[in-house]
């Protein structure tokens, strides 16, 4: 009996992920640090943690997109092209052969331009 039900569980629960959407292409557009906490040095001092913000710009739309938390990450320079996918506020993408993955802090619709 409880063959009859994990089976097509198990079969549903592949297909579904072999229709996960596709990478979509983007572009670097810039790179700024913001504050993203603090670290305590002592009872008196702390020092501010920097994360580095992207902003991703698509054919439709541009995403800010920040550092879940402070690390030693190489800079991704502006003009880079990446390949991503969207999961909830998360971003996964692909720049230069390495993978990483940000937060989605905001996305603004680009106006349309005349060609």
């Amino acid at each position: 009996m409880k063959t009859k039900i994990f089976l097509p569980l198990v079969l549903l629960l592949s297909v579904t992920g072999a229709y996960a959407a596709p990478p979509m292409a983007g572009t670097i557009i810039s790179m700024t640090s913001v504050d993203c906490g603090t670290k305590q040095q002592s009872k008196k001092e702390s020092t501010h943690l920097l994360c580095q913000q992207y902003v991703v710009r698509t054919e439709t739309t541009e995403y800010q997109i920040r550092q879940p938390k402070p690390a030693n990450q190489e800079i991704i320079p502006a003009g880079t092209p990446i390949e991503f996918t969207l999961d909830k506020s998360k971003i996964k993408l692909k720049a230069n052969g390495k993978k990483y993955e940000f937060l989605v802090v905001g996305s603004s619709a680009l106006s349309a331009q005349p060609h």
